[in-house]
């Protein structure tokens, strides 16, 4: 196939494959998923409490259902706000197209218990009963 020197013979084709390519592909797609993988939290942002308990968000295949509370009140399904009158509904119809119906809460610290209850009842009104609470870890004093 290619050009011959003298004194060499033709005894088959080269078997060994080049890695450069492939490394470099690799190491593009690491440095992606390094970028994008901070980016993939789900809800909006609040300011967890802080529990000695582990971090025990189970991983699945569905991304997991996150409702967020703030401190003014707002609800909020994923980074979508919900107004509480219509959160059963979109929660339902969300969790009808889902095979994973627990729904995980994360509410802001400085939010009243009396908020927290009211969203908590809210959801056992409509037949949420697999509630998940999402808290900070806290980190052990030395």
């Amino acid at each position: 196939m290619g050009a011959h020197l003298q004194g060499e013979t033709d005894e088959g084709a080269m078997a060994d494959i080049n890695v450069t390519p492939l490394v470099d592909v690799m190491l593009v797609l690491l440095i992606i998923f390094m970028i994008t993988a901070p980016m993939l939290h789900q809800g909006v942002e609040v300011t967890l409490p802080e529990t000695v308990a582990a971090d025990q968000i189970p991983m699945r295949v569905d991304d997991p259902l996150v409702l967020s509370v703030q401190t003014n009140g707002m609800v909020y399904i994923r980074d979508e706000p919900v107004h509480p009158t219509k959160l059963l509904d979109r929660l339902g119809a969300i969790l009808d197209q889902r095979d994973d119906k627990q729904v995980f809460i994360k509410g802001d610290r400085n939010i009243t218990y009396g908020q927290f209850i009211e969203i908590v009842g809210l959801l056992n009104e409509g037949g949420i009963r697999h509630l998940g609470l999402v808290a900070e870890q806290l980190t052990p004093k030395s």
